[in-house]
């Protein structure tokens, strides 16, 4: 199915969205990736949605992306004796092991880790930062704290500990649970979230285990330091505008927000800008004019993909939240000054051959009359080499591998094919000029570039180009075998 725009949609699936008919509009809207939360469902559920996912991709000859995203540890507040109460500024408040129902000075805070980590100075902030507190004095087992910010605490608040690195693993006993059992349903991406550091990725890569590549969630002040170390070790990112806005004063997003996507792009790794994009469409058929032109602003940055939450898993116009977003995507895309900030953005110096393969492409296409660039890829580095170019003309990754296809679904500008294995490079030109055709690329008369690696059916062997005319007699008359 083929996209008049570059950039990616992912849309979470839920109790709006959790049948056949709406997941193929969703998909026929615009939706190329889908989203399952695991933080919500069960696994029964979760199988579920997965299957009608893959049946549509079926019925529509369309590779679809499937991304689950894990809970992560969750740090919440025990419980209160009158359920809730409320803290004044200024006034003293205790956190510590003890179980006995809190009260408004003092509540249980079931996480022996987060006072391990403590020093005198760190903030602690509950309800999504509703409330911050100031730690004065802490121990193995409390923390004494001032009242920075007042406001109800309640039952079982998430809390949040913006200052210090956790002694805590990015996957909880849940997570491994649901990370194996998404792998053996046959996911394509897995969300990792509460990164920290390098190595919380490795250790969802083992267990992955090569059958789902790893996005890694970047909500945390730990994972914007250790960013380059982060992105090095996963297959993608994730931006997690929410807990970061939390987590970090809300002017300090944006500003992170373009540094990751530009990170992301010079590495050649998808990146996704999630959260509260389209937030009043949870409830509204239209959006507001500042939802708008966030979503603008990130697609003028270069991601390779946005994100719809609850906006399309649990709110009133799942449907229309994806038409909303393609059409933005259109309407920028369409914009001579985005071309004009893609071309000045690009950075990258690769030092490979096959990085030499895709740029020269890339400036063949600009320079002459081509329709369209396809490449022949095994492992899908060829097609994300390419994407990082973000050429003016359509990309065509074509690949033998089912998984491939339907992982490239997520970067940018990729239009994927799963494509006949072939083992002579006039094959992949035929089939590339095939697939151009069909899919309305380019027309008898047009010419496409070829990038493909020999010998075939080798990852990382890019290292042949070729101008190719759209007609198959010209290719079998003057090409060699």
């Amino acid at each position: 199915m083929r996209r008049q725009r570059n950039v990616k949609i992912v849309a979470t699936l839920g109790p709006a969205s959790n049948d056949y008919d709406t997941i193929r509009a969703l998909h026929e809207a615009g939706a190329d990736v889908f989203r399952l939360n695991m933080s919500h469902g069960s696994h029964d559920e979760i199988a579920e949605r997965h299957k009608i996912i893959r049946k549509i991709e079926a019925d529509l000859d369309s590779p679809i992306a499937i991304l689950a995203d894990l809970q992560g540890p969750k740090l919440r507040v025990g419980v209160f004796a009158n359920d809730a109460e409320e803290l004044e500024e200024g006034a003293s408040f205790r956190m510590d092991l003890d179980t006995t129902p809190g009260d408004v000075t003092r509540v249980n805070l079931p996480h022996p880790e987060i006072f391990q980590a403590l020093e005198a100075g760190a903030s602690l902030l509950v309800n999504d930062g509703k409330i911050r507190l100031k730690v004065d004095r802490c121990g193995k087992d409390f923390a004494d704290c001032t009242v920075i910010t007042g406001g109800t605490i309640s039952n079982r608040k998430g809390v949040n500990v913006p200052d210090v690195v956790l002694p805590l693993a990015a996957l909880s006993e849940k997570d491994r649970a649901d990370l194996e059992f998404v792998c053996a349903l046959g996911v394509d991406w897995l969300a990792l979230s509460f990164v920290q550091r390098a190595k919380d990725v490795f250790e969802a890569k083992g267990l992955a285990d090569g059958r789902a590549a790893i996005v890694a969630k970047i909500e945390k002040p730990a994972a914007v330091d250790n960013i380059d170390e982060i992105l090095d070790a996963s297959d993608g990112i994730m931006v997690a505008r929410g807990d970061l806005g939390v987590e970090l004063p809300v002017s300090a997003v944006p500003p992170i927000q373009k540094r990751l996507v530009r990170k992301c792009r010079n590495a050649a790794k998808p990146v996704i800008v999630a959260t509260q994009m389209l937030e009043s469409m949870i409830e509204s058929p239209m959006p507001t004019r500042a939802e708008v032109s966030d979503v603008a602003t990130a697609i003028y940055e270069g991601t390779d993909a946005i994100m719809l939450s609850a906006e399309s898993a649990a709110g009133q116009y799942p449907i229309e939240a994806v038409e909303t977003m393609d059409k933005v995507a259109k309407e920028v895309e369409a914009d001579p000054t985005y071309r004009d900030i893609i071309d000045a953005s690009r950075s990258a110096k690769g030092t490979t051959i096959a990085d030499g393969i895709v740029a020269a492409a890339r400036e063949i296409a600009e320079k002459t009359d081509i329709k369209a660039i396809a490449c022949y890829t095994q492992s899908g580095t060829t097609a994300l080499l390419t994407s990082r170019e973000r050429p003016a003309v359509p990309i065509l990754a074509m690949t033998p591998m089912i998984d491939t296809a339907r992982r490239m679904a997520l970067s940018w500008g990729c239009n994927c094919i799963q494509a006949d294995s072939v083992d002579r490079f006039k094959g992949a030109v035929v089939g590339a000029v095939r697939a151009a055709r069909a899919g309305g690329f380019a027309n008898e008369g047009d010419q496409i570039v070829v990038t493909a690696g020999v010998p075939f059916n080798v990852a990382g062997t890019t290292n042949i180009l070729r101008i190719a005319p759209c007609d198959e007699r010209q290719i079998y008359s003057t090409d060699p075998e």
